[in-house]
């Protein structure tokens, strides 16, 4: 019996079966970043306010993306390229001291701007669908032949924040009129621009992938239908016996004795989790 050929590289000795001419996206240009994200404003929600007001410092605490913006234009006097601008949204959770040892957590909105140039290629030809559309005057749609931009992110990590004096207002600072009804929807429509009291700027660390894609016509090998190989499991939680899946768990011997030297993270969870905790 053949071997079964499974997703992925393949010996040069299987053979092809045919081929095939599949709809797809084609990524015609791709970059990734690593941004350190310096002084981005934080607007606390309401109740936090007077926290930050009465605070003697904050410390880094947790970031959460909530939302990226993504508008894609044609490069004026350079052909087939394009301007990728995106607009990151995060829910920021920092630790503020009072007169206790003990922190108050604060919540709010930070707002980041990044812009990049990628490739996309060129098409004229007006693109229709027969997808149905509620109150649409027919059951076609069309859409630009622009090329569509594609972010990848991860939350990020929180690597610095400070008080300032209001008195250290900068115009660059973000307006809250320009916040979509979803992210603001997020906080319950309770953030506040905070210009009456003590401002908090933070330092966030970045990880992202930016494409360009366009839909193409790509023919592709094919060596066979792909039938999972994996059972289901199911819904009700499992019949296994839990003390089996105890025992399983290696016996954590480093909670016990605490090692000579702290070794400095190198991962991103392992980063995230370091500077969530200091």
């Amino acid at each position: 019996m053949a071997e079964k050929i499974m997703p992925g590289p393949v010996d040069e000795s299987c053979p092809v079966r045919e081929a095939v001419c599949i709809h797809t996206k084609k990524v015609f240009d791709s970059c990734r970043d690593k941004d350190c994200i310096e002084d981005l404003r934080f607007y606390p929600k309401f109740g936090c306010v007077d926290v930050l007001n009465h605070a003697m410092s904050v410390k880094g605490g947790t970031a959460k993306l909530l939302y990226v913006y993504v508008d894609v234009e044609p490069v004026t006097f350079n052909r087939g390229f394009f301007t990728i601008d995106m607009r990151f949204f995060y829910d920021v959770t920092l630790q503020a001291y009072l007169n206790s040892p003990c922190p108050v957590p604060v919540e709010g909105l930070c707002v980041f701007d990044k812009r990049v140039i990628l490739f996309g290629s060129e098409g004229n030809a007006k693109i229709f669908t027969s997808s149905m559309q509620e109150c649409a005057c027919d059951t076609t749609t069309k859409s630009s032949n622009k090329p569509q931009a594609v972010v990848e992110a991860v939350d990020p990590i929180v690597l610095d924040a400070r008080l300032v004096d209001n008195c250290a207002r900068r115009e660059c600072d973000c307006d809250l009129c320009e916040v979509p009804t979803c992210v603001n929807q997020f906080f319950n429509g309770e953030l506040v621009n905070g210009d009456e009291g003590r401002r908090v700027y933070v330092t966030l660390g970045q990880f992202s992938i930016v494409r360009l894609e366009r839909d193409a016509q790509l023919l592709i090998p094919v060596y066979d239908y792909c039938m999972p190989d994996k059972e289901c499991n199911g819904s009700g939680g499992g019949s296994e016996d839990p003390c089996s899946i105890f025992r399983n768990i290696c016996f954590p011997v480093g909670e016990f004795f605490p090692p000579n030297t702290v070794r400095t993270p190198d991962t991103y969870e392992e980063t995230k989790s370091f500077c969530g905790c200091h």
